[in-house]
């Protein structure tokens, strides 16, 4: 029995919300816009949510192809992400900064916008949901509500600040820094085990 497009739209809808996991990436978006005032913030969790939205319509629609072409497989593209992540939360502990550039825009792109928001993980998932037959602009719909909703919580990281202060603020920071670290060898070991590196069972 042909699933009814609700039931295509919750089956496509959760595994996004799961792996772009707004809530989860509020404490990085509070810990990066730390000392922007409240329009630099809002034009960074703006340019976050322009680019992690272009970044999953680019792979959605040609992600696959150029990968083949490439001869890239998802696994190499995980671990490039996460070594990615992992230099820049070592630049964050020795210097305090994520990047040399401290312009929100800057920001925002990496690693808000990619590969925290939309990193391999979420391709990876755009890329299986279209591969097992759900209707393309089911997942495009669930994938831009998804884009909605983490633009949405990330505009509330002002309350956080308001509510921890300086202080609060430094020591989620601090904390930001080894949750980035341990995202990013988590998504190393995902792809070293995507492409069988990792005996069975590591």
């Amino acid at each position: 029995m042909e699933e009814s497009l609700f039931q295509q739209f919750i089956k496509t809808f959760v595994p996004l919300f799961i792996v772009i996991d707004a809530v989860g990436n509020l404490p990085f978006v509070v810990g990066l816009s730390e000392g922007m005032a409240r329009p630099e913030r809002n034009r960074m969790i703006l340019v976050a949510a322009v680019t992690a939205a272009a970044v999953g319509l680019v792979f959605l629609f040609l992600g696959k192809g150029v990968l083949d072409i490439m001869d890239i497989d998802l696994g190499a593209f995980a671990i490039a992400g996460g070594l990615i992540l992992l230099v820049l939360s070592i630049r964050y502990v020795i210097s305090g900064q994520i990047t040399e550039c401290t312009r929100e825009e800057m920001v925002a792109v990496v690693p808000i916008g990619t590969p925290l928001t939309v990193g391999p993980a979420t391709i990876t998932t755009l890329l299986l949901l279209v591969n097992e037959g759900y209707h393309l602009y089911i997942v495009l719909l669930s994938f831009g509500l998804n884009i909605l909703i983490a633009w949405m919580v990330f505009m509330t990281s002002g309350w956080f600040v308001r509510v921890l202060g300086q202080g609060g603020i430094k020591a989620l920071a601090k904390v930001f820094s080894l949750l980035l670290a341990a995202i990013a060898v988590t998504m190393i070991i995902h792809g070293l085990d995507a492409l069988g590196i990792l005996p069975d069972g590591a």
